[in-house]
């Protein structure tokens, strides 16, 4: 009996402490709201343009989450870079190495995340409270002085 429940306690145990991981279907990088799909395609160091942005996070494996400049793929850092005659919006490139970029094609928009909107939300309540101070400022002018 005790060797039962030591046996079933040692699975128990074993298989809720087992991580699991997504399996991506494939890489992709998020660059100004848009999901883009690296492809296997290189690209020629003459048809690199300026440096558009960079790996700033990597998306969740476990959940899938992501949100700003992520990869499930690159790690932090890794650069992207705008493509000479193909707009952004279409393809970037990702530097693979040094000096070898491949390409990334836009998929779709990536989801909503809180984090879009914090600049504006920040915005507001700096707004807010500069109305508060300035309302404050001036009705202290305003007021009769006595005499």
């Amino acid at each position: 009996m005790k060797k039962g429940l030591l046996l079933f306690l040692i699975c128990f145990t074993v298989a809720t402490s087992t991580s699991y991981a997504l399996s991506w279907a494939y890489k992709f990088v998020v660059w100004e709201g848009g999901v883009y799909e690296v492809t296997e395609e290189f690209m020629a160091a003459s048809d690199i343009g300026e440096k558009i942005g960079e790996v700033k996070r990597m998306a969740d494996d476990r959940t899938g989450a992501y949100y700003g400049d992520a990869s499930n793929y690159y790690e932090k850092g890794k650069r992207y870079y705008a493509i000479k005659g193909i707009d952004s919006g279409t393809a970037i490139a990702v530097e693979e190495q040094q000096d070898m970029w491949v390409k990334a094609v836009y998929l779709h928009e990536a989801p909503f995340h809180w984090t879009d909107i914090l600049p504006y939300i920040l915005m507001g309540i700096a707004a807010f409270f500069l109305f508060i101070v300035l309302s404050l400022r001036y009705a202290s002018k305003k007021e009769p002085r006595d005499q």
